[in-house]
């Protein structure tokens, strides 16, 4: 079983894949910017990343999402909803924490996906 590693640097990898199971996170492009907009950016990388591997939205088996403001619970998931298609819901949870690495980031989400 081993373990591949892509887009690695001295800090952390884009994507790590183990047993046919892949691993990422992604944050915003843009700082202070609405958090439709950095949820947006985030699922477009998600998409390349997961194509990068074979893979795509429908096969992700969790996910991690984390907010500086649960005001910003309802835009998230707007666009969340539309970028999920039916029935391909992942076990997910949705935390709130005091802050992310920028200041301007609203959003980090963390996925585990079926490669």
């Amino acid at each position: 079983m081993s373990i591949e590693r892509i887009g690695t640097t001295a800090r952390y990898s884009d994507i790590v894949i183990h047993n046919q199971t892949a691993y990422l996170v992604e944050v915003p492009v843009s700082e202070n910017t609405p958090i439709a907009e950095q949820t947006r950016e985030i699922l477009a990388s998600f998409d390349r990343q997961l194509a990068r591997i074979g893979s795509h939205h429908g096969r992700i088996l969790s996910a991690t999402i984390y907010l500086i403001d649960m005001a910003d619970y309802d835009a998230m998931n707007t666009v969340w909803d539309a970028w999920l298609a039916a029935g391909t819901a992942p076990s997910r949870a949705c935390v709130k924490v005091a802050g992310l690495a920028h200041p301007g980031w609203r959003v980090e989400i963390a996925l585990i996906a079926a490669v």
